[in-house]
């Protein structure tokens, strides 16, 4: 079965068919009688015809001819010796027509005993091997139908008539070449071929001339048409002008788009896959403005749609998913051997491999490459992402990569640091993972796109890190907010981080970063990436870090010896009211109870599996503790209706979340903290005053318990949270002077032994390093050492009174009393630590493998639905701190 318009040639007439420099137009008759004679000499019985695939009359004839004749035709790009071995390896074709000595002639080559004599399947009619096949044999079967059908579909939108004359500047062994010639062949339309490169002087003048009225080309022909200044002299003739083949800037879209229009042309921006037959999708030029990046709608015939990995139809716009496409024009199936031709038609769809979405309007956008993505740290980076973000900053570049490393090689110059930290910008990777090589010119295949084969070739290891992979900023984010998804765009702040989740990525950033910058948890992580610092003369350390180590190491020696030093617990009370107002104020300000129980939830699961563990042991439940109101007095330890006293903390805490996120939901009270939120702490603060000496008093408790209840304790943490909004010199002088009053008033007002007085003076100076040395300077090797007891400190306080409880008992009386307690401290100190490690490997091999997508989305510029990076920048008075 032959293509149909191979078979209506002699319809077309007198009318020019072919038009080459230098000599007389071929006429559709006389291409219609040079057709019909060069048939008979392929015989009658099918076979797989080779076709030299140059700009020739003689070339476009044994192609015409060879389908006319119901022939399978493979085009082979010409001067390609390597390439032609492949062919001839894989496929063996019946016979060759190409050039030799500057002669056309027909080859029959010789062929192994087991190919002679297969023939193709009978609706087979081209073969084409696919875009960097390069090396090894991988071709698309196409069948007549196949053609005639995309043939109709390119016309019809293109509004191609027999009065048309296209530019050939397009490879004929391409896909889209061809379906130029098909097109404009199958309307009566001409077809002028130039014979020079488009980036030659001559080049306009010879298309001037020729009274094309159309252009086809890729983007890198665009890009050589550019450097001619092509587009301010547009021949007149020119109706429209099309792309495919690959991304163009949408820069340079926007500019022949204009100057198109300019000239009552139209510019078509199309996308096609050679498994298409050529063309999938365009633009309706009346809908490119202002859409510049995307690929339109499904050529007339086929339908577009968005799958997910179920290969359900994702009809929402913006969520990314594979582009398939089904039509006519999908091919019948791959081959890689000569027995492969005899196989039909095997899809009723194409899986593009491409991943796009569709917008509000209907049209699609490609997001990325299937294939061509890199799978880091659980991130998903599209190598076509990164080419795009470095495109923008005016760098023509081909990145490569592999789950370790991506690497760009740029054409022209462009310094090597700028370009890695573009990189490190847009996928969220540190500078050690990003790798950038200028050169020349990037290699490109005959088809004009770029021949990424022979840059891996280049530099096969270098994209590869042998060695263990360093951790990336964006590790350890992915690990602490799992299972969020977390993008290059995201923040500390934007994603709901809590005091927590701040110290122990405090300790991240200065192990990958040399020194975390200040104000880190309002920076994006793509900014964070590119923040390392190569040489850092004095470490500094956030003052509530240091305070928190500090506060902890103080609990566990008062618990063990009893000294009076008892201001710990007191002390880490400020820091979960500065926690609250640095890093959850917008959760606690909208009343999101769903996002403040995110942020607890490495409190409650280690508190819970405590109290399972103390439910087994004395075969009772907790109940006040599994209520979380041990603290309240209604229970008792010693009849195992509630845990320990020790415990009082982890109740009192998730109390003030909730106590808080519900002060600022009164609507007086959320009107004043719109305004400021450091007025609003400070009625805070006069209420929990007013509850310290009122509450206690209206209801005593035995054994001294309403020390663990929230009107005792609440204005530590009041006090704490207005530390965290006091943003000037004024506010932190009133806090300062009121804080001082309060510590001093209660240290004297129920000062029942020195322990008392201790407490509330300690906490002057802590409340000072919080306003006044917010990093406080200190030795490289004391910060190692603060940072990981800083990070445990919640681990340290669940677990230290289990080595003097269940674990030193057996050899209590055979160890001295300070040899005992000094074992109790350093291993109760130990095994916190040993649980926030273990924590923190399970939260690591969960991200690991947890498939945290960046990719797409990062592409697309959508972010979650929370306060961004930018907004802080742009209104640190609405930080989310």
């Amino acid at each position: 079965m032959a293509p149909l318009f191979t078979s209506a040639l002699a319809n077309w007439g007198d009318a020019p068919a072919l038009l080459f420099p230098d000599r007389d137009p071929i006429t559709y008759r006389q291409l219609a009688d040079r057709v019909s004679q060069k048939s008979t000499t392929f015989g009658r019985e099918k076979m797989l015809v080779g076709v030299e695939a140059s700009h020739s009359e003689h070339a476009i004839i044994g192609y015409l001819a060879a389908l006319q004749s119901g022939h399978a035709v493979i085009m082979m790009p010409p001067a390609d010796q390597a390439q032609g071995a492949v062919v001839a390896e894989a496929f063996a074709p019946d016979i060759t027509f190409r050039q030799i000595d500057g002669r056309w002639r027909l080859i029959e080559p010789l062929r192994s005993r087991d190919q002679h004599g297969i023939p193709p399947h009978p609706d087979l009619a081209l073969l084409l091997m696919t875009s960097g096949s390069t090396g090894r044999a991988k071709a698309v079967r196409l069948s007549a139908r196949n053609l005639d059908a995309n043939a109709a579909s390119i016309t019809q939108y293109l509004d191609l008539t027999a009065t048309d004359r296209g530019c050939m500047a397009l490879p004929l062994h391409y896909c889209y070449g061809l379906s130029v010639l098909h097109s404009h062949l199958s309307v009566g339309a001409s077809l002028y071929f130039p014979k020079m490169s488009i980036s030659d002087p001559q080049f306009h003048d010879r298309l001037e001339q020729s009274g094309c009225t159309n252009f086809s080309g890729v983007p890198y022909s665009y890009e050589l048409l550019e450097s001619i200044d092509f587009r301010s002299r547009l021949p007149s003739s020119l109706r429209f002008m099309t792309v495919a083949g690959g991304r163009l800037s949408p820069d340079i879209i926007r500019r022949y788009n204009h100057r198109m229009r300019e000239n009552d042309g139209a510019f078509f921006v199309m996308y096609g896959q050679t498994e298409g037959t050529a063309r999938l999708a365009y633009v309706p030029p009346d809908r490119l403005e202002g859409n510049e990046d995307r690929i339109g709608i499904a050529v007339p015939g086929g339908t577009l749609t968005v799958e997910d990995e179920q290969g359900r139809t994702i009809s929402s716009p913006g969520r990314p998913g594979q582009l398939v496409y089904r039509g006519p024009n999908v091919m019948m199936g791959y081959a890689s051997s000569r027995r492969e031709l005899t196989h039909g038609h095997e899809l009723d769809c194409l899986k593009t491999g491409d991943l796009a979405e569709m917008d509000d309007e209907g049209l699609l956008r490609i997001c990325g490459r299937l294939k061509r993505i890199s799978k880091i740290a659980g991130l998903r980076i599209s190598h076509d992402a990164m080419e795009a973000a470095l495109e923008k900053h005016g760098i023509r570049a081909a990145v490569i990569g592999d789950d370790q490393s991506i690497h760009a090689y740029c054409a022209g110059p462009a310094s090597e640091t700028g370009v890695k930290h573009i990189l490190a910008a847009a996928s969220g990777l540190t500078l050690l993972q990003v790798g950038a090589t200028p050169q020349a010119d990037l290699p490109r295949l005959s088809s004009g796109k770029i021949d990424y084969s022979a840059l891996r070739a280049q530099s096969p290891g270098r994209t590869v890190n042998a060695g263990n992979r360093p951790e990336t900023v964006q590790d350890v984010f992915a690990q602490l907010f799992y299972p969020a998804r977390v993008g290059p765009q995201d923040s500390f702040l934007s994603l709901g981080g809590d005091s927590l989740r701040f110290v122990q990525l405090s300790i991240a950033l200065e192990r990958i970063l040399g020194e975390a910058p200040p104000n880190w948890e309002t920076l994006p992580v793509s900014k964070l990436a590119g923040s390392v610092k190569h040489t850092v003369t004095l470490p500094k350390l956030d003052a509530n870090l240091l305070i928190r180590a500090l506060a902890i190491l103080f609990v566990v020696v008062q618990h063990e010896t009893l000294w009076p030093i008892p201001g710990g617990s007191a002390a880490m009370l400020l820091l979960v009211g500065f926690g609250f107002a640095r890093f959850q104020w917008r959760a606690i300000s909208g009343f999101d109870i769903a996002r403040l129980f995110r942020s607890a939830l490495q409190i409650l699961i280690p508190y819970y599996l405590i109290v399972v563990g103390y439910a087994v042991a004395w075969s009772e439940v907790p109940l006040a503790s599994v209520l979380m109101a041990g603290n309240f007095g209604f229970a008792d330890p010693e009849r195992h209706t509630m845990l320990p006293y020790l415990y009082w903390f982890v109740e009192a805490y998730c109390q003030m979340l909730v106590l808080f996120a519900g002060f600022f939901a009164l609507p007086p009270v959320r009107r004043m903290a719109r305004q400021s939120p450091f007025s609003a702490g400070l009625v805070l603060l006069g209420v929990a005053l007013l509850a310290r000496l009122i509450i206690p008093e209206l209801r005593q408790m035995a054994g001294n318990r309403q020390i663990f209840t929230l009107p005792w304790l609440l204005y530590l943490p009041a006090i704490g949270f207005l530390a965290g909004f006091a943003d000037t010199t004024a506010k932190r002088l009133l806090l300062m002077t009121v804080g001082t009053a309060v510590f001093c008033f209660f240290a004297f007002y129920e000062s029942v032994w020195i322990g008392t007085r201790v407490k509330y003076f300690m906490q002057i100076p802590v409340l000072a390093l919080l306003l006044f040395l917010p990093r406080v300077p200190v030795p490289g090797w004391l910060k190692t050492l603060i940072l990981p007891i800083s990070a445990a400190g919640f681990h340290i306080y669940l677990m230290h009174r289990f080595v003097p409880e269940l674990l030193l008992p057996l050899v209590s009386g055979k160890i001295a009393a300070p040899v005992f307690s000094g074992l109790a401290i350093v291993g109760g100190v130990a095994l916190g630590l040993a649980a926030w490690w273990a924590q923190k490997q399970a939260l690591s091999l969960l991200a690991k493998h947890g498939d945290i997508r960046i990719g797409l989305t990062a592409v697309r510029g959508q972010w979650p639905a929370t306060l961004s990076a930018q907004t802080v920048a742009a209104h640190p008075d609405r930080r989310d701190r």
